[in-house]
């Protein structure tokens, strides 16, 4: 599918960005319980530009699991604790395409209170946020190694937001690009997917690892931690793949600033 012809989710960013403005952080639930340096590098990104950073600590889930599933109700159940969470703040970032689909796409199937739509729109993906609303199109990192980018589903099909991690990703300096073949295939994981049908969730997944393979990178980056969970997880149980590490954007976008 061409970029151009993806249609760009509905997103609320007028008026634009006025410095000074507190941006609150939604850390998705694995990266809170499982990946906690990721929301460091999210808060670091985003101080360096000068964005008070500020975090709900009443946050929970964004319902995705559950609306995955069929359950809508108990997902609008979440979903209104949600906004009711982040309701008073005007920018809301969050370092999952995936999540922040959940927000800005799908509040409005669950629950189409115009109260929960507008919050859901305030939600913004982090790279989306760094380069189209703050306009950083270059992060200063350096990361001397051969990596490959994986845009995961949310982010590059319910958002339309290929672009915003793609161009920050080739601002790094060091960094060997190693370009993905079949770039814009699913690599399986699809959250619920995953478990109720794990024999496909495997095959594609094993189908994304070969192309990293061919990709020739050591490491492999992506604005989407639960799909990293997923390649990572099958590289490790392989002799031939277990030295390909699996790193989030943002930690990548922060890579050698202690040595400035």
């Amino acid at each position: 599918m061409n970029q151009s012809s993806i249609s760009v989710a509905p997103r609320q960013d007028d008026p634009p960005y006025q410095a000074g403005e507190p941006a609150a952080l939604f850390i998705p639930c694995y990266i809170d319980q499982f990946f906690p340096n990721i929301a460091k590098a999210t808060a670091k990104l985003l101080k360096r530009y000068g964005v008070p950073v500020v975090y709900p600590e009443q946050q929970t889930c964004c319902g995705q699991p559950a609306f995955n599933s069929g359950y809508w109700e108990e997902a609008r159940r979440v979903i209104r604790h949600f906004c009711e969470v982040f309701e008073p703040h005007r920018w809301i970032v969050c370092p999952s395409g995936s999540c922040a689909a959940m927000c800005r796409v799908f509040f409005q199937q669950a629950d189409p209170d115009p109260r929960i739509v507008a919050v859901g729109r305030r939600v913004f993906e982090l790279t989306e946020f760094i380069h189209d609303i703050l306009g950083v199109t270059d992060t200063g990192a350096t990361f001397p190694h051969k990596c490959t980018l994986h845009i995961g589903c949310h982010g590059r099909r319910e958002l339309g937001q290929a672009g915003p991690p793609q161009k920050l990703f080739e601002s790094v300096r060091g960094m060997t690009y190693c370009p993905l073949p079949d770039v814009e295939e699913c690599c399986g994981f699809g959250g619920t997917f995953s478990v109720k049908l794990p024999d496909v969730s495997l095959a594609m997944g094993e189908k994304k690892v070969a192309n990293i393979v061919r990709s020739g990178a050591d490491v492999v980056v992506s604005n989407d931690i639960s799909c990293l969970m997923h390649i990572g997880g099958i590289m490790q149980r392989k002799p031939e793949t277990k030295h390909i590490r699996v790193m989030h954007i943002a930690e990548v976008l922060v890579s050698g600033w202690e040595e400035e």
